[in-house]
């Protein structure tokens, strides 16, 4: 090969990546999106009612006791499928990631000996009764700040009434469902 060909075959590759280091330069400016004024997404979020700010549960519409008298208890075992990912509802399997559900109702809060509990849910202290309950299965994070249950909650009242008293009949000992309260429902303003 004599110098010349030498020379057009490195002419070629050198003309080569200067049209590639062109092309990538001229797509750089080309191609790339602008830079957005403020990096991320917007999320609307919708308004918060009055009473629900930050860490305070959802007022509760009913009392539990009125929920309680309609109940389903087979739709509530039918609900509580998803407690079982991290929690045992039979007596004696002990806990998973959160505490064995046997035995709940009418248990003092925090009270399962093999399960570690964070501080949030010592200090919320009592039992666990059906308004406990109702309350927790609300929203547990604002029950219990702090508390290491990464459940939403459940902002269904008939649906928590049924789970409620399914987890009532797992028991030696199932709790007395409480009565309904006859109140009056409060009157509609008129038109």
């Amino acid at each position: 090969m004599n110098s010349f060909e030498i020379n057009k075959i490195l002419g070629a590759l050198l003309g080569t990546c200067l049209v590639l280091l062109a092309v990538h330069i001229a797509s750089g400016a080309i191609f790339t999106p602008p830079v957005p004024a403020k990096p991320g997404y917007e999320i609307t979020v919708k308004a918060e009612q009055p009473g629900q700010g930050k860490g305070e549960a959802a007022p509760v519409a009913q009392p539990i006791e009125n929920l309680l008298a309609s109940a389903s208890v087979e739709h509530g075992a039918q609900l509580s499928k998803q407690c079982q990912i991290c929690h045992n509802l039979k007596e004696g399997q002990g806990p998973k990631v959160g505490p064995d559900l046997y035995g709940v109702v009418g248990r003092p809060v925090a009270s399962v000996a093999s399960f570690h509990y964070t501080e949030a849910l010592k200090k919320l202290g009592g039992n666990w009764t059906f308004d406990a309950l109702n309350k927790w299965l609300t929203d547990p994070r604002a029950d219990a700040p702090g508390t290491a249950m990464t459940f939403a909650g459940m902002p269904n009242e008939k649906q928590r009434a049924d789970i409620i008293a399914y987890l009532n009949t797992l028991s030696k000992n199932p709790q007395p469902l409480p009565t309904a309260q006859n109140k009056p429902a409060p009157a509609e303003p008129k038109k």
